[in-house]
């Protein structure tokens, strides 16, 4: 029999109510007096109540600045309650959010502005400069909040002195806090931008309901409860700290805690201090944790759950016993489509496997990416999906309408991610389409190997990649970039590989780098690895 997840029942069935707005009223008249955020490098605890008015009181203050209902407001800031707070005031009032990734410049940032066009911005000060140095080319700002870290104004008077109308963010909690219609669940709330890998990156505009329902799967998967305190520590301008974190938090009524970084070292410590019992990890932060020296104490923590994503699965029972965790759960979806498959909480899934699908959602299919027609059950194919309720993905690519046509095509969206399931209905991620490597007449998942190379315990992190094979014409080489924390031989790693993949898959390349190139938003740039190809610097596993 074919499973599916079945767990996720909303926590407000009437979808209309499917926005912010109405979550934080609903939640501030309920418990008006719990603690809601912390934040604990600001010494700040703000209660339900309190976030309520804080919101209203920013919201009027930039209406007083004469906004009106669907402008733009873009949020450059590095995680702290002003980003918070500033997001919720513009998703209680009609505004959009923007939010920017504070590592982008030039011509990634002048890329998400013209797309955008936003009228107001809200930037953390040592920022300015970049806005400065671009003032010809965003004439849609007509006013900046600066948040105060130290230099708020210089900044302010940088910008004024480029013709630009700035303020310090603080004075917007000053201003009396005004309640606004609610929005409409069909509604642009947010405009999250994906990584520009392959070209510029593309801006998802996500309705109300979908940040809604992208919150409240999350809810469903970790079983978050009004008992539950989270802790994220990845940046808000991504999707996941801010619609998988934050939001869930507020949609079930506990507690965030948002920090600043992620720190590998001080991971369990923050977790005791907080009284954490849910967070969420991503990419290689899993492994890092794990590579931390152990102390006696690791078990003594209050954590029940960790939604981690993906789940290195070569460390997981080690990692449950020794941090004493109750429930790992995954998810895969999208930005753009929220997350058709989930795991069951405290289930031990098949190695690799993601999740079983929402059918009560979604509909999704495993399809030839050429032909779009469906793969046998156990054959990979490009995941696409589409909802069975109206305003739980995205509303398209803002400003991008031949990328939005490109991706929906044949009223499927298109993932460009290879995926495969099996009889019992769990699906696996193999890899993104574009990465994915056929050596010998096999093919190869550059995620896999990824995952059992950074098992190693000296390589912190791994990208592996296709080079051309010398004779077998269309087909490839494995090639690994590995980056490590001391110095190791690459026979030692190819000899670790050996019984955890294919001995076909086995990287016949090796190279060892300092870091790893990445686009702003930390995405590995495989497209750079691939230009450079074979240097004389890589060890060819043939020759020793």
């Amino acid at each position: 029999m074919t499973r599916t997840y079945t767990d996720l029942v909303p926590t407000f069935p009437d979808r209309t109510d499917w926005t912010l707005a109405h979550v934080l009223e609903s939640r501030s008249k309920q418990t008006p007096d719990e603690v809601f955020l912390i934040a604990p490098e600001e010494g700040l605890r703000v209660t339900y109540g309190e976030i309520r008015r804080e919101a209203q009181s920013i919201a009027a203050g930039i209406y007083e600045r004469g906004a009106l209902s669907g402008d733009r407001v873009l949020i450059m800031a590095a995680n702290s309650s002003a980003f918070v707070r500033t997001w919720l005031g513009t998703a209680i009032s009609g505004l959009v959010q923007v939010p920017i990734n504070t590592a982008y410049e030039g011509e990634f940032l002048r890329h998400q502005v013209h797309v955008t066009n936003p009228k107001f911005a809200v930037i953390d000060d040592h920022l300015a400069h970049r806005f400065v140095q671009l003032r010809t080319e965003f004439p849609s700002i007509e006013h900046f909040w600066v948040i105060d870290k130290g230099q708020a104004q210089e900044s302010i008077q940088q910008l004024q002195e480029t013709g630009w109308s700035a303020s310090e963010w603080q004075n917007l909690l000053d201003v009396a806090p005004e309640s606004f219609p609610i929005p409409a669940a069909q509604d642009l709330a947010s405009i999250f931008f994906t990584s520009g890998t392959t070209g510029p990156s593309k801006g998802v505009a996500m309705p109300h309901a979908q940040m809604y329902f992208f919150a409240d799967e999350v809810v469903s998967l970790t079983r978050l409860t009004h008992k539950d305190t989270y802790m994220t520590v990845t940046p808000l301008f991504h999707g996941n700290a801010q619609f998988m974190a934050a939001y869930p938090a507020l949609v079930a009524g506990a507690k965030l805690v948002i920090r600043s970084k992620f720190s590998a070292s001080r991971w369990v410590d923050q977790i005791r201090e907080e009284g954490v019992t849910v967070t969420n990890l991503i990419g290689v932060m899993m492994d890092f944790i794990w590579k931390q020296d152990s102390r006696a104490t690791d078990s003594d923590n209050p954590l029940r759950c960790v939604f981690a994503a993906p789940t290195a699965s070569s460390i997981l029972s080690e990692f449950k016993d020794r941090y004493d965790v109750e429930a790992f759960v995954e998810v895969f979806g999208l930005t753009e489509t929220s997350a058709p498959i989930l795991s069951p909480y405290g289930e031990d899934r098949p190695p690799g496997a993601a999740g079983l699908l929402a059918r009560d959602f979604f509909e999704i299919r495993l399809v030839n990416p050429d032909t779009d027609e469906e793969v046998p059950v156990g054959e990979i194919g490009e995941l696409v999906i589409r909802p069975k309720f109206p305003w739980t993905c995205s509303l398209g690519y803002y400003g991008m309408d031949d990328r939005t046509a490109e991706a929906w095509r044949n009223l499927w969206f298109h993932t460009g991610d290879a995926l495969k399931r099996d009889t019992d209905g769990w699906y696996y991620f193999v890899d993104r389409y574009k990465d994915a490597l056929r050596r010998r007449g096999e093919n190869i998942s550059s995620y896999e190997v990824e995952q059992a190379v950074l098992s190693h315990a000296t390589v912190t992190e791994c990208a592996v990649i296709a080079v051309a094979a010398e004779s077998e014409a269309g087909e490839d080489e494995v090639m690994a970039v590995v980056v490590t924390n001391g110095d190791v031989d690459p026979k030692e790693i190819w000899g670790f590989c050996k019984g955890r993949i294919p001995e076909f898959a086995i990287p016949r390349f090796m190279r060892f780098v300092d870091a790893l190139p990445r686009t702003p938003s930390e995405k590995i740039q495989k497209s750079v690895l691939r230009e450079e190809g074979i240097t004389p610097n890589t060890h060819d596993r043939t020759t020793v």
